[in-house]
């Protein structure tokens, strides 16, 4: 139950990750319109809170591989 429960957990982070690469590289964002999703505030603000977990995974990953030699920037 517990290897279940963490492997939707970590699913959930990769998805969240994907979403926000897809934002920094393209600009594009999920909908948060009330008329799209709901209108319950609480639902729309763990929709924020989900996203940003995906901004910091972003983050965070860029950050470790920018540090190793494995790595290099091209532009």
């Amino acid at each position: 139950m517990l290897g279940r429960l963490t492997h939707y957990a970590f699913d959930a982070v990769l998805i969240s990750a994907f979403l926000a690469g897809v934002k920094r590289s393209t600009g594009l964002t999920p909908s948060l319109n009330s008329d799209k999703i709901t209108e319950n505030k609480d639902f729309k603000k763990w929709i924020d809170n989900y996203l940003g977990v995906g901004e910091w995974v972003m983050d965070q990953s860029v950050a470790v591989l920018g540090s190793t030699s494995w790595f290099e920037r091209r532009r």
